[in-house]
């Protein structure tokens, strides 16, 4: 991720006020200097008005410029802030879920969050502290030099060391330590997530304290971590000191034998000591600069790794449009892998043809939700050809799949917020009757309209205020909203007994009404509720399956009509 990516003209704006504000500063302390001391000879004021003058101007101009300098620079950054979190999001919209696997939520959240703030660091932080550092630095030099060579070279040295001979050192001191930062803290993050999802698990097996001591070892590193690199700052600081005390006395010492040999008037030497002071105010933020700077190129690099991560599908050049009206979709040899050289799918066939109640049947790992991903093109078959009335899917934009064909997960999530707007979440624009007409298909309308707060009644976290068959049923309400043709429910059953689970799966079925539908399950006894069922991986009844019998992983097709 390159850098100049993130800048805008606001930043330049306030790259330009900064260094007009600390070039106030400068002066300043110049022009104060060389009035102080003039003053104390007693000249006519008339012979002082200008300086009196430019005193006031450099006074009021500073505050107005660092006014600008910082509104313009964190608006800039602000913006830039904005786009990166924008362009991540878009970017994972694409490449989820398949291209997520190797992340954890919380490490993934802790980048969209904090390593994303570092945007904001760099500009503000980092890059504007070092170009206004370059102009005032540059200028100041010239300034004293001009006075006193020798002091000019003795402050270009100070400047040097301050801005760049203690960052760097500080730089290779301190990277292991900042570089370290960013990933404990999302390390940190995923341990306590993991805690709080899984604590009453850990408290059941007893396993509390070892996630603890795990989650303390972690906060140990981090603490060393952020020692090191607070002892590092300060380190800086001394050197800060030490370079700006040095530029002094060696600018006064410069000076005074300057004064002594004519070369140098007496009211100008107080303008050589006294300038390094407003300059080194400036230079003095650059080893914090540099030291923030470890750590936002930790977080960019975190960010980049989000950045390249490749789309599992891949959106066509030429795209094609898929007329309006049933659609068949069809499967032929197709192979998928979630992993090179891990298939899960092999030579598979299946075709869905408009109204078709199809059930997809197998055990566990045997590759049925690798199917769902397939036909929402989540992932794209690594062998093989699927077709939407005729036309292979990879010549069709995903977005316009998926306005074709459904996805109902196992596990649909359903947000902290009300009935209505996790309805919405389908069709942002849908009236309250188009909400209650989707629950009674789904057999919640009067359970719904039975609520004291009705639509607007909260649903908890993962909707953990309903029930679990609630739950399910207002996913698939969410589904029928969006009117898809072709629906995918995948185990919609799961962990309910055969009674519910069959009234359940024939309440599905009546909701989706002429819809396409696929029931993946690995519950063979409800196929007597569909049309037709494809078999993966060879099912062979519990407790007779044979050594010969094919591996989860070994995938066929075996199409059974019912009878």
């Amino acid at each position: 991720m390159t850098y100049l990516r993130l800048l805008r003209p606001g930043f330049w704006i306030a790259v330009v006020s900064g260094a007009l504000a600390a070039g106030c500063a400068v002066g300043l302390m110049a022009t104060s200097a060389w009035l102080i001391s003039r003053a104390a000879l007693h000249p006519p004021v008339l012979h002082l008005m200008v300086a009196i003058v430019a005193v006031r101007a450099f006074g009021v101009g500073r505050g107005v410029l660092r006014y600008v300098e910082r509104l313009t620079g964190h608006d800039a950054a602000l913006r830039a802030l904005g786009s990166m979190r924008v362009r991540l999001f878009t970017h994972l919209a694409r490449v989820a879920p398949a291209g997520l696997a190797a992340y954890r939520r919380a490490d993934l959240a802790q980048r969209l969050a904090a390593d994303v703030d570092a945007v904001l660091d760099l500009l503000t932080r980092v890059l504007l502290p070092y170009a206004v550092a370059l102009v005032v630095g540059t200028g100041s030099v010239l300034l004293v030099g001009a006075l006193s060579p020798i002091a000019g070279g003795t402050l270009a040295a100070g400047i040097l060391l301050v801005g760049v001979g203690v960052p760097l050192l500080q730089s290779r001191a301190a990277r292991r330590a900042d570089g370290r930062l960013a990933p404990l803290r999302g390390e940190l993050a995923t341990g306590a997530a993991d805690l709080l999802q899984g604590l009453p698990d850990l408290i059941a097996y007893g396993a509390v304290a070892d996630r603890l001591e795990k989650l303390a070892r972690i906060g140990a590193e981090l603490r060393q971590a952020e020692r090191r690199s607070s002892r590092m700052a300060g380190l800086a600081a001394a050197g800060t000191a030490l370079a700006t005390g040095l530029s002094l006395v060696v600018g006064l010492a410069a000076g005074a034998v300057a004064v002594r040999s004519g070369a140098l008037s007496g009211e100008l030497l107080a303008v050589v000591v006294l300038t390094p002071l407003a300059v080194f105010e400036t230079i003095g933020a650059l080893p914090a600069a540099a030291q923030r700077f470890a750590a936002c190129r930790a977080a960019m690099g975190r960010l980049s790794e989000v950045l390249s991560t490749v789309p599992p599908v891949t959106e066509p050049a030429s795209p094609v449009t898929v007329p309006t009206g049933p659609h068949t979709l069809r499967l032929t040899g197709v192979g998928a892998a979630w992993r090179p050289g891990r298939p899960v799918l092999r030579d598979f066939d299946l075709t869905l043809a408009p109204g078709d109640r199809v059930a997809l049947v197998g055990p566990s790992g045997s590759g049925k939700s690798t199917v769902a991903a397939l036909l929402v093109r989540f992932v794209d078959p690594t062998a093989g050809q699927i077709t939407l009335d005729g036309v292979d899917y990879r010549r069709i934009p995903a977005d316009r799949v998926r306005r074709v064909v459904g996805y109902l997960p196992e596990d649909a999530h359903l947000f902290d917020t009300t009935i209505a707007a996790n309805l919405r979440v389908a069709r942002p624009g849908a009236t309250d009757d188009e909400l209650f007409s989707a629950l009674t298909q789904a057999r919640l309308g009067e359970w719904v309209a039975g609520l004291p707060a009705g639509l607007e009644t909260p649903v908890g976290e993962h909707g953990m205020a309903l029930s679990g068959g609630e739950r399910r049923r207002l996913a698939l309400a969410r589904a029928l909203l969006a009117d898809f043709e072709i629906l995918i429910l995948d185990e919609p059953t799961e962990h309910l007994d055969e009674a519910t689970a069959a009234a359940l799966t024939r309440d599905l079925l009546a909701a989706a009404g002429a819809r396409t539908v696929l029931l993946i399950t690995h519950r063979p006894d409800l196929a007597d509720q569909v049309d037709r069922v494809v078999r993966l991986g060879g099912i062979v009844p519990a407790g007779r399956r044979s050594k010969s019998a094919p591996a989860p992983t070994q995938t066929r097709g075996l199409v059974a009509d019912r009878e």
